[in-house]
């Protein structure tokens, strides 16, 4: 109760949309941004308590924090206080994206059986993507010349009006895997929007993210493509500090040959 006092001294900044569960949840959060973050995203996506958990466990402030460049980072603080969840196609990207809930065995682990573990698990993988994500299908064909190609997942966000296709891959990231992606993408641009939709968003799902390829990789495409990798296990802390490390290190190297 004290600490409920401290952190809301006026009864107006307390939201009647939260339980007492909710709040005795967030108490526990002792950054005030993320705490911040947390409050209001659960409000504006209905989490429930066990939901809320489930994200403040997973460390999800953290990992958007880590997706985020410089000036990405500073609006998502600066809405955060006033309570406005920040969305732009860079703004979704979690690095990494925890799917603990997939419970996939390792000898089991391939692009058919993972895509497989998402669709039974739509529901937990479209809270995992954020705010104002509807699932379209999975293998959505393409065809270009007679030649069929296939999109391994494919989904609707209702706030930022973009297609988000998704290509799933084991191992690390490689360049050839943005080529693809910036061809599905270009495919929609042209062939499957609406006039009232933005242009789409690629997005290269990983089991490891290489920054200094997707860096490199990326450049001269206009288009919204984009890489993370996924974890099937809650992350730690220490790992999440590691990952940091690694980013900036990748992007100093980055700098030096520039």
């Amino acid at each position: 109760m004290r600490l409920f006092y401290i952190n809301y001294p006026k009864c107006q900044t307390v939201s009647g949309k939260l339980s007492w569960s909710h709040y005795l949840l967030l108490l526990g959060v002792s950054n005030r941004e993320a705490r911040s973050f947390y409050e209001h995203e659960c409000i504006n996506s209905n989490w429930s308590v066990r939901e809320l958990q489930r994200q403040i466990d997973s460390a999800l402030f953290k990992r958007l924090v880590m997706s985020k460049d410089e000036e990405d980072l500073r609006k998502v603080r600066e809405l955060a206080e006033k309570g406005v969840t920040y969305d732009t196609p860079n703004s979704f990207i979690k690095s990494p994206m925890v799917l603990e809930f997939l419970d996939l065995p390792e000898r089991k682990r391939r692009e058919s059986t993972l895509e497989k573990a998402i669709v039974a698990h739509i529901e937990e993988f479209l809270l995992e993507m954020g705010r104002g994500f509807m699932f379209v299908g999975t293998q959505q064909r393409i065809t270009v010349d007679g030649v069929h190609y296939y999109v391994d997942m494919v989904f609707y966000n209702k706030l930022m009006r973009s297609y988000v296709l998704i290509d799933l891959k084991m191992g690390k990231l490689k360049p050839e895997h943005f080529g693809k992606m910036n061809f599905y993408v270009n495919y929609y641009k042209n062939e499957v929007n609406d006039e009232f939709d933005n242009p789409p968003i690629g997005l290269v799902l990983c089991t490891e993210e290489e920054v200094s390829v997707a860096a490199l990789s990326v450049q001269g495409i206009d288009n919204n493509v984009y890489a993370t990798w996924y974890s099937t296990g809650m992350p730690k802390y220490e790992e999440l500090q590691q990952e940091v490390r690694k980013v900036v290190e990748d992007y100093k190297k980055l700098e030096k040959k520039s």
